[in-house]
């Protein structure tokens, strides 16, 4: 119910925050975008189609099995955190970082799992890197991960306030940091030690395997220099790396059903 209330007011922040980017990447932007956006936007649009309702559904189904299937230990009280007599704004800060930290987890295992990346190197096959490309899932790989996150939320035992937060966070991040933006350099390197930026999130875009094997934070850079992930430019440069796919670099990945049906190619 709760995110029922709150989806609407969700919505059009996240709709304002997309306006807002994408006419700032067309007056700052990094790089020269080579395909043909109204295409590679149509199908981007079609992901939202599709992703929207069904994230909702699978998010609303997994809390409510999950929530049910705990509701009757220690009254109420499951999850790590709802044994800790912490403050509240500590048991918050505590939650987000535990489930930032869950999605990388996530994001390092769609790489290193055959059967995952198969799903998420649709999200990669985008040859231009921009708002849009945000938005570019797999709805089995959204589903999928609506179910991890909603059982490590359930777990750890995390406010209900903090959830709704966090997918706040989850949405917006991923927008800035997929942005076309050229941030000023001395910005950019004082942002990325806290948070994910477009330049550091688009060497995970390149087509050099040991470049999109790094920089898997959404939100939090940290993870990534504390686990050793973290590289901070493209061997190549910004402006001359390559984006996308080594295999499928045509204009095959802007089109929606070869987009959907990617993951069961060989």
């Amino acid at each position: 119910m709760i995110f029922a209330q709150n989806s609407l007011a969700i919505g059009l922040i996240l709709v304002a925050i997309f306006l807002s980017l994408a006419i700032a990447e067309r007056i700052w932007a990094k790089r020269h975008l080579t395909q043909n956006r109204w295409a590679r936007w149509r199908t981007h649009a079609g992901f939202v189609a599709v992703n929207m309702p069904l994230e909702k559904l699978v998010q609303f189904g997994a809390l409510t099995a999950l929530y049910a299937l705990v509701s009757h230990y220690a009254d109420g009280r499951f999850g790590l955190l709802q044994w800790a007599d912490w403050p509240v704004w500590l048991q918050w800060m505590i939650a987000i970082l535990a489930l930032d930290f869950a999605v990388w987890v996530q994001h390092v295992a769609t790489h290193k799992i055959p059967l995952l990346w198969r799903l998420h190197r649709v999200h990669h096959a985008d040859r231009d890197f921009d708002v849009t490309t945000a938005l570019r899932f797999h709805p089995v790989e959204i589903a999928l991960s609506m179910v991890y996150k909603m059982t490590v939320a359930v777990l750890l035992g995390v406010p209900l306030g903090a959830l709704i937060l966090f997918e706040l966070l989850l949405s917006l991040f991923p927008l800035f940091n997929h942005a076309n933006l050229a941030l000023p350099g001395w910005l950019d390197r004082a942002l990325r030690w806290i948070v994910v930026t477009p330049d550091m999130h688009r060497v995970h875009h390149s087509t050099v395997p040991r470049e999109t094997n790094s920089n898997f934070g959404f939100c939090f850079s940290f993870w990534d220099r504390i686990f050793g992930q973290y590289r901070a430019e493209p061997e190549a440069g910004q402006q001359s790396m390559t984006v996308g796919l080594s295999e499928y670099q045509t204009d095959a990945p802007t089109g929606f059903t070869w987009s959907m049906l990617l993951p069961f190619r060989r």
